[in-house]
């Protein structure tokens, strides 16, 4: 059910007629059973999408469609993820935070002030000789063409290759000054005073002409409220009530055919619009933040209910910190041209923005992992409600200091430094056992399998899970659960190595 899924579509070769339901091609095919796989989807008519493809394919004893053919090796599911899906009926976990604690040695808990120094000046090292690079790419192409004798054509082809090349590395280093912004939110990376952080901080969020003091003051509260559908910040699903859909007793396939489903060109529209501009919108009116704000929500809003009113001088300064930014954006593109400027800065910065919406989305957005409600939310589950990816391998170790490899880890201990986590995911993993949620799907592939099967999630239900644009969840939850259920997971994060030392975050209510 693979090789010709798509040559024709609207009826069988065999003078047998159309057909334009499931049941009609699943039928079709009982008469045929000794019809190879390779011939079968001559009779799969236009009308079916991918979900009723691939469920046709698993029928037939195959692969779904998508997953065969010499780039299979891009787009399949892991073992891992299988592996949940198996699990389709889910148990809430009741892991104590006591337990996973414990099984952390107390030295992974201290932090090197030399070791993050040497992170933070080797990423700013790595950076600048990326720009230095960019700036020898018209003496470069010129010195390679002239030496090989290439006419216009082959220089534009180098020249737009090495261009290519400056975006994509320079990108992924303006991502990693980010994830060092994010590591620096608290006294993570390194121990050293406060004013150190807050300098570190903002010069690498204002390099990058984003927010400084609006992060730490809504990362806590990200931190504070993972996955819960009252309390966490970004990437809230929407319900089946906002989508105005019927209930899901009485929603039938055409219901759900129109109103949320599209197509994949107009699917793939959204998604670049997301990536590439999606945290820039999140900042500016909360787009994909928690509805619970009011319309006109901004992190560059002082006044905005995502700070106290003791935060607001520190926007304000945010604020002037990024209009400085500008400015010397603008007299760089006035003395040296924009072109110049779009081709160092911003499209590096517009791609670095697309890895960051990347990895950040698919922490938490997975079809597999649960979102809860107030009754049933503890910090634990919260927590477990994450995934571990080695997103793009040692690109995402190297460059964004496995920000993605061990982000389980990073929620059960916010202020271990991220040179610290692989060996605090290795001790906790037998701690956390079949509730530790870890994805080697190839990166790209699982952003796309999110985005197209995250659709919606009920509005009822203490445990929900995403629903695809048919309706259809890969798992549901054994029972209602409360937070009673959670034992001693509770909701207490411990914000430093003891639990006797009295430094902790009591998170009910807030």
């Amino acid at each position: 059910m693979v090789e010709t899924i798509l040559n024709s579509g609207n009826g069988c070769s065999s003078g047998q007629g159309p057909y334009n339901t499931r049941q009609d091609a699943v039928n079709f095919d009982a008469k045929r059973p000794h019809v190879s796989k390779s011939t079968i989807i001559n009779y799969a008519p236009a009308q079916l999408d991918r979900y009723e493809l691939d469920a046709m394919a698993k029928e037939q004893g195959h692969g779904p469609y998508l997953r065969s053919g010499p780039l299979s090796w891009l787009v399949h599911d892991a073992p891992e993820y299988e592996e949940r899906k198996k699990r389709s009926t889910f148990v809430p976990p009741s892991i104590s935070i006591k337990d996973v604690h414990a099984a952390v040695p107390r030295h992974l808990f201290e932090r090197n002030t030399a070791k993050g120094l040497f992170y933070v000046g080797r990423h700013v090292a790595i950076s600048l000789l990326f720009y230095l690079f960019a700036k020898r790419i018209d003496a470069i192409v010129w010195n390679i063409s002239s030496a090989f004798h290439w006419g216009p054509l082959g220089r534009s082809v180098l020249c737009w290759f090495l261009w290519a090349l400056y975006w994509f590395w320079q990108s992924v280093a303006l991502a990693g000054m980010w994830t060092l912004g994010h590591e620096v939110v608290l006294p993570i990376t390194m121990r050293c005073c406060k004013r150190t952080h807050e300098l570190l901080h903002s010069s690498a969020d204002t390099m990058r002409s984003h927010r400084i003091h609006m992060l730490p003051l809504t990362y806590l509260s990200r931190q504070k409220g993972t996955n819960s559908l009252e309390r966490d910040e970004t990437y809230h699903p929407v319900t089946r009530k906002d989508l105005n859909l019927p209930n899901a007793d009485h929603a039938t396939q055409m219901d759900y055919m129109e109103i949320i489903e599209e197509t994949p060109l107009y699917t793939l529209f959204k998604m670049v619009i997301r990536q590439f501009l999606g945290f820039q919108l999140y900042l500016i009116h909360n787009r994909k933040g928690n509805p619970k704000y009011p319309p006109g929500t901004s992190h560059y809003k002082p006044s905005s209910k995502l700070f106290k009113p003791q935060d607001r001088t520190s926007i304000i300064v945010s604020d002037i910190a990024i209009g400085c930014m500008l400015l010397f954006l603008a007299a760089w593109s006035y003395r040296t041209g924009f072109s110049n400027v779009w081709n160092l800065y911003f499209v590096p910065w517009l791609w670095a923005h697309n890895w960051i919406v990347m990895f950040t989305y698919l922490q938490h957005s997975d079809p597999t992992v649960p979102y809860y409600r107030e009754k049933s939310w503890t910090f634990a589950r919260g927590a477990l409600a994450t995934v571990d990816r080695p997103v793009f391998g040692w690109i995402g170790r190297f460059f964004w200091h496995g920000i993605a490899h061990d982000h389980v880890a990073h929620h059960f201990f916010v202020t271990i430094p991220f040179y610290n986590l692989p060996e605090v995911t290795k001790a906790i993993k037998p701690v956390l056992g079949e509730y530790y949620c870890y994805d080697s799907t190839p990166t790209l592939y699982a952003l796309w399998r999110s985005f197209t099967q995250c659709t919606f999630v009920e509005a009822e239900g203490d445990v929900v899970f995403f629903k695809n644009q048919r309706g259809e969840a890969l798992r549901e939850c054994a029972s209602e659960p409360t937070v009673a259920d959670a034992g001693d997971s509770g909701n207490t994060v411990l914000m430093n190595g003891s639990m006797d030392d009295g430094e902790e975050l009591k998170l009910t209510g807030l």
